[in-house]
């Protein structure tokens, strides 16, 4: 169920493409004693607000609400501010009643995201038949050969990105959005600071994902579109900031690796199937290579993909014992896929430093570059790889 607060806004304290992030006093007495209405930093706070009201965090998307301003009342959803969540631990803004956004113009379009409910949103898909590029997929039926790259969590996204720039820096990259995470594009300040970068030459949403630089129904037309339609020379695909798990072998929503492996492999791509790794996350079922790995390659991916293994030895100072782990996982992996898996071990010399050098701050699951430098390493190590099949 949804839980509903109105507030007026306070500041707007962040920008980026498709999103406002703003300060919102919150009047309502019950939302002052949420564990997840915490008050933002000084800087973000109208020193006005009565004393009973709550300053929260929401995020708009300007595509669905408009743009609000300082003293617009907002109706806000939130549901997941009050549970605490992490990555999506905060108030949405529903509407901004009195600014109401303009009608966009007609024009062609009748993919629905997001569909049936109150903020579906209506977009052209590359693939339909009112898109220029109708004609181009219409009978497209392979990605020749393309590297497709699969990751679990998104924060994957720019180590994969920084991996394969060490070695190929002109390669042309596009991410593909699922819609296991976020649906909005504009949630994801990584997305968009990748884009600023030119690290990511555009964004294809697909599923009820929405707002990246091209719409598609689903995975199968998004790769094509990532080959045909905007030149890739390298797909990425993972869902969007903000994974589902229950902590049960089936239960998450990381499943969907295993299929874009398939969506790949079926349209005569090249599947590199990243390994989710940590070296410190306290959960016994994500350390070394990820249970979210090793079930959906091992048994969600029916189609051949390459399993890059990074080589931690003692040269990466504690990761030593760690990559011997790792290395035994992958090789279960491989062997027990009977053949379809092939494993491919991949030096790290220079990665750390393509790291270093991302245009966005690394972080999973809450935890930086230094705090989990093999997860990091482990998908910079698929970027590497996927560089190697550029010839």
């Amino acid at each position: 169920m949804i839980r509903w607060r109105e507030g007026t806004v306070a500041s707007v304290r962040a920008t980026w493409p498709g999103a406002v992030e703003y300060a919102v006093s919150v009047f309502d007495a019950d939302a002052a004693d949420q564990p997840g209405a915490s008050p933002v930093d000084a800087a973000g706070v109208t020193p006005s607000a009565p004393p009973s009201a709550t300053t929260v965090r929401a995020l708009g998307y300007t595509a669905l609400v408009g743009t609000a301003q300082p003293g617009d009342r907002v109706l806000l959803n939130v549901s997941a501010l009050e549970r605490g969540l992490g990555t999506g631990g905060l108030a949405l803004v529903v509407a901004i009643p009195d600014r109401l956004p303009v009608d966009p113009p007609a024009g062609p379009g009748h993919v629905v995201k997001a569909r049936y409910t109150p903020l579906q949103a209506m977009v052209l898909g590359v693939d339909e038949q009112e898109s220029p590029h109708h004609g181009v997929l219409a009978e497209a039926d392979s990605i020749d050969g393309l590297p497709v790259v699969v990751a679990d969590l998104h924060s994957a996204v720019p180590a994969i990105v920084a991996g394969l720039r060490a070695d190929r820096p002109d390669a042309r990259v596009v991410y593909v959005m699922t819609d296991g995470g976020a649906l909005p594009s504009a949630f994801s300040r990584t997305v968009a600071g990748l884009r600023d970068a030119d690290w990511l030459a555009a964004t294809i949403t697909v599923g009820q994902a929405f707002g990246g630089d091209l719409e598609a129904v689903n995975v199968h037309t998004g790769l094509l579109a990532a080959r045909h339609v905007v030149g890739a020379d390298v797909a990425i695909v993972a869902q969007g900031p903000g994974n589902l798990g229950t902590g049960t072998r089936w239960g998450f929503s990381g499943t969907s690796a295993g299929e874009a492996v398939n969506a790949g492999a079926t349209l005569g791509g090249r599947a590199v199937a990243s390994l989710r790794v940590s070296q410190a996350d306290a959960r016994p079922r994500h350390l070394g290579v990820s249970h979210h790995s090793l079930t959906a390659y091992g048994r969600v991916a029916l189609a051949p993909a390459d399993v890059p293994v990074p080589l931690l030895d003692s040269s990466h100072g504690d990761l030593g014992d760690l990559g011997e782990r790792v290395l035994e996982q992958a090789r279960a992996l491989c062997t027990q896929s009977g053949g379809r898996l092939r494993l491919v071990e991949v030096g790290l010399d220079g990665l750390d430093t393509a790291l270093a050098g991302s245009p966005v701050r690394l972080s999973t699951m809450g935890r930086g570059l230094d705090a989990d430098r093999a997860s990091f390493l482990a998908a910079a190590a698929a970027g590497r790889h996927a560089a190697t099949l550029l010839g």
